[in-house]
């Protein structure tokens, strides 16, 4: 087969089949802009510790401003683009696109506050961890809770596709796939962060912390008279404070609640509601749930409640 038969033989695809970008209408924001956009808020979270130079504190305020003014219109431009995409007329989506941008941006100091305890929570919760720099340039959860924090942010705010596109730029970074929706409180922790999965309804109250290949996630979903799926009921479940879930498990359901002050054994495979001050795992092949007891260690940490 010749080039030009191929050439053809696409071109048929594209009309027949579809995905393709908006050739006649409005452009969709790209992968390379957003993941800029990524990093660039990264580096506003934590300045001085993606530069390729030193920067001193007396370049920090320039640095921040010219990194505002160019993000605020970088961001506006891939909104715009995005409210277009979900049908909202030009005019009023370069205007809507504004508003919003400057209302995200107006949050970030906010989301860095929330973000310091992340961090705190992680050298609070490894012993392996030296420093608290440590843990902002190499482990994987900053970067994942981060950018779901931020992204959390446009998604509340009604911005569509982006926020998305933002977490799965941390996905293919980290093996970590938090859909913005969640809902996270402060104090977040995942240890070794790889090949979790959150779900969209999912709620996480504070000082929670997770092992790899954690999973909240949907044990079904519910379909219209077309077999079609009924988007934004709840699916995932809700985390209580202070609750560690072990390596591999999987909680299911959006009715299913974890008690706080709870512990999850890892490779345990919930679809029922946990109570406070409750610790599950398998003894055997059968999964046990009962309370916690008081003053004993919980496999090597320590804690008020254990096994």
């Amino acid at each position: 087969m010749a080039l030009d038969d191929i050439t053809r033989a696409l071109l048929a695809s594209y009309a027949e089949t579809g995905g393709i970008n908006h050739f006649d209408g409005s452009n969709l924001p790209s992968e390379a802009s957003v993941n800029r956009l990524a990093a660039d808020l990264m580096h506003l979270l934590f300045p001085g510790f993606f530069e390729p130079k030193p920067v001193t504190r007396k370049q920090i305020p320039v640095l921040t401003a010219r990194r505002l003014a160019d993000l605020r219109r970088r961001l506006a431009a891939d909104i715009e683009k995005a409210l277009r995409f979900a049908k909202a007329e030009p005019a009023a989506a370069k205007i809507r696109a504004d508003e919003l941008t400057m209302v995200f941006l107006q949050r970030l100091p906010a989301i860095r506050a929330i973000v310091q305890t992340d961090v705190q929570a992680a050298y609070a919760g490894d012993p392996a961890a030296r420093s608290t720099d440590e843990i902002i340039l190499a482990y994987p959860c900053v970067l994942v809770i981060s950018l779901q924090r931020l992204a959390h942010e446009l998604h509340a705010l009604g911005v569509p596709l982006l926020p998305r596109m933002i977490t799965e730029f941390a996905h293919e970074r980290t093996g970590a796939d938090i859909h913005p929706g969640a809902t996270i409180g402060s104090h977040f922790f995942i240890d070794h962060c790889t090949g979790v999965v959150i779900g969209e309804t999912a709620t996480i109250g504070d000082h929670v912390k997770l092992y790899q290949g954690v999973t909240l996630g949907a044990k079904s979903f519910e379909v219209d008279a077309h077999g079609n799926p009924v988007k934004g009921v709840k699916r995932h479940p809700d985390i209580g404070d202070h609750v560690t879930i072990y390596a591999h498990a999987t909680i299911l359901g959006g009715d299913t609640r974890i008690g706080a002050h709870s512990v999850i054994g890892g490779n345990v495979w919930l679809l029922d509601s946990v109570p406070a001050h409750s610790i599950a795992y398998y003894k055997g092949t059968d999964l046990v749930v009962r309370p916690r007891k008081k003053k004993e260690d919980i496999v090597g940490e320590s804690s008020d409640w254990s096994i």
